[in-house]
């Protein structure tokens, strides 16, 4: 296996340095190929994501097959442009000369995809790579194996196999991996593996992107939002159960929410599972054993389990846990400092919602924080004193369907952004090009050195351009600036 991933690195290296990967033309027929499988590989696609999460296929089109399809349309219309150098203003200091900023491949990547969303966080990355001209290294999540499998079998018949490598195998083939020199590693999943992609790469000097996970909370300023709290809670519901079961980095965590409204928040989402969340085919079941019972290793804490109010029930046999709120776990429990990464939705009380900043502020920087308020004010505050991967008002996860805002976290939620033109630079090198002529000498960059070059140089950096001309012309004696 290590001489086959010799061969793959080194086949790779040889396609981008070929020069290939570099035009307009062959970035946008990958990603017209790209497009073409999804289109029409979409029903496989369903089923090898129902094979691996049991998601239903509208589920599996909305997170992934159609979402992808929109970010490979976007990258098309905006290629040329993302591709184009960019003009800059030149200073005074430089004059006179042209600047451009161009934008340049990287070279070779190795993009790590995590097991939740396996197709979508396989290619989403990709489409990024691909449109910057690079070749690229894809290393599946074993823990999705039907999904690696489909990736492995129908990348290689769409696109240039040379260049886009698909390498399926568990952590011994992730560590071999890490063993080569990258221009770039791509990695989504926890903290714990990010810090061993961090080590590794600091071998090589080999930048990396790190896509981890974060509590993300939802402060419910319930008085606010009294008139449309219907709304707030379809949104808030969707974006537990709804999404992956809430096996997703940007699913909601717990909700933070005044304690005299708490009952009725419970009571609302009481309703709401029980209308929407109730079968087993409208929710993604958990995605092995190991995790299903880290789950239920959390509501079964004996300080944690007097909590529950709603829900509690597992299916150990195919893999399905009920969903379920909890009132005020403890703070120092497990279930409140790890990612919960599952159907569980602790609900945390304050006397007053403003008290929430605070509470956060205390607490390691989440990837999203979201919010469900018409107060102006505490918008404000939310935006100016908390700090988190991104701030998202009355609604969630739709945030991560934006092509034109910038994906990623801050501190331990991961750092460097992508989607749409930030996947671009993500995989980019911005070159720095300026351009002069022979014509025009300034005499003052030069020694011997004299009192008239130091005031020119006082005047050029301060961008006094009478100070120049005057003394250009003769007109003024030097004196401090």
């Amino acid at each position: 296996m290590a001489m086959d991933l010799e061969r793959v690195v080194q086949e790779a290296r040889e396609a981008f340095e070929s020069g290939g990967t570099r035009s307009y033309f062959w970035r946008r027929s990958q990603l017209r190929a790209l497009k073409d499988l999804l289109h029409e590989m979409e029903t496989a696609i369903c089923e090898t994501l129902n094979l691996d999460l049991g998601k239903h296929r509208v589920e599996a089109y909305r997170d992934e097959a159609g979402f992808l399809i929109k970010s490979v349309d976007y990258a098309l219309q905006n290629l040329k442009k993302w591709m184009s150098p960019e003009k800059v203003s030149v200073p005074l200091i430089g004059f006179p000369t042209t600047s451009e900023v161009v934008p340049e491949p990287l070279g070779v990547v190795l993009i790590f995809a995590s097991w939740n969303f396996p197709i979508g966080l396989s290619l989403e990355p990709l489409i990024g790579a691909l449109s910057a001209g690079n070749s690229v290294v894809l290393k599946p999540s074993e823990l999705a194996p039907a999904s690696s499998k489909f990736l492995a079998e129908n990348l290689p018949k769409y696109l240039d196999n040379k260049a886009v490598a698909v390498i399926e195998g568990g952590p011994l083939i992730g560590q071999q991996l890490l063993e080569h020199k990258w221009d770039k590693i791509f990695f989504t999943g926890s903290s714990k593996i990010g810090r061993i992609i961090m080590t590794a790469a600091a071998k090589h000097l080999t930048p990396v992107c790190l896509e981890l996970g974060g509590k993300c909370p939802a402060i419910i300023d319930s008085l606010s939002i009294s008139g449309d709290i219907k709304v707030a809670i379809n949104r808030i519901a969707g974006a537990k159960w709804g999404f992956c079961s809430g096996q997703a980095c940007i699913a909601i965590d717990y909700l933070i929410v005044e304690e005299k409204y708490a009952p009725s928040l419970v009571d609302l989402l009481r309703k709401k599972i029980k209308s929407c969340y109730m079968r087993q085919g409208d929710l993604t079941r958990i995605v092995n054993k190991q995790h299903f019972q880290r789950l239920r290793k959390f509501i079964e804490d004996p300080v944690v389990a007097n909590t529950v109010v709603y829900g509690g029930s597992f299916d150990q046999e195919n893999l399905y846990i009920e969903p379920t709120i909890l009132l005020d776990p403890p703070l120092d429990s497990e279930i409140m400092n790890e990612e919960i990464f599952g159907p569980l939705l602790p609900i945390i009380t304050l006397k007053k919602i403003e008290h929430s900043i605070e509470f956060l502020k205390a607490r390691p920087k989440p990837l999203v924080i979201y919010a469900f308020t018409k107060n102006e004010k505490l918008k404000e505050r939310i935006v100016e004193e908390t700090s988190s991967g991104s701030v998202t008002f009355n609604d969630a996860v739709i945030q991560f369907a934006l092509d034109t805002l910038p994906f990623g976290g801050t501190g331990q939620s991961g750092f460097g952004k992508y989607h749409g033109k930030f996947s671009f630079d993500q995989f980019s090198h911005q070159k720095a090009i300026m351009r002069r002529s022979f014509y025009m000498e300034f005499s003052f960059r030069y020694p011997p050195w004299n009192e008239r070059k130091l005031q020119f140089i006082r005047y050029v950096y301060s961008y006094n351009y009478v100070g120049i001309l005057l003394l250009f012309l003769g007109l003024k004696r030097y004196s401090s600036a």
